[in-house]
């Protein structure tokens, strides 16, 4: 691999949920492949969501959340500004996906990422340049770029 990819808030939530240990496993083999190649990227509204939704339920997991955001910050996270929401709103009229969706298209794209790894939406969907890859039905070394 020698193209960006954007890492996508579930992929991160699947690498430490202990609930599905498959996923578990992709999502992990994915991350690894991100730190070796340091090809990962994403961006802010992604390291926010995940510390939101790993420490929800359990105050006792901020500090492990606040290291991993901590060591995702070398992936140099794609900041959310006026740029990335003008061209989210373009993306979501063009495309019909949710703003949210769109602002992660909107900023993968600003991270001239080749793809995008994410289960939320439809793999192999092609956002002019920019291609869907589920981490669970695929694995790193499938993508020949």
């Amino acid at each position: 691999m020698t193209a960006p990819i954007f890492v996508d808030t579930n992929v991160l939530i699947y690498a430490i949920d202990l609930a599905d240990p498959k996923k578990q496993i992709a999502a992990r083999g994915w991350l690894d492949e991100m730190w070796k190649s340091k090809l990962g990227r994403l961006s802010f509204q992604v390291l926010q969501e995940f510390y939101s939704m790993v420490t929800r339920k359990d105050s006792s997991a901020r500090e492990n959340a606040r290291a991993t955001v901590r060591e995702l910050l070398a992936w140099r996270p794609v900041p959310i500004g006026t740029d990335t929401i003008e061209r989210a709103w373009k993306i979501q009229d063009r495309y019909q996906l949710s703003f949210w969706d769109s602002l992660i298209v909107a900023a993968a794209k600003s991270a001239s990422c080749r793809f995008l790894l994410t289960e939320d939406l439809q793999s192999g969907q092609d956002f002019d340049g920019l291609l869907v890859v589920n981490p669970f039905l695929r694995d790193p070394a499938s993508l020949v770029l």
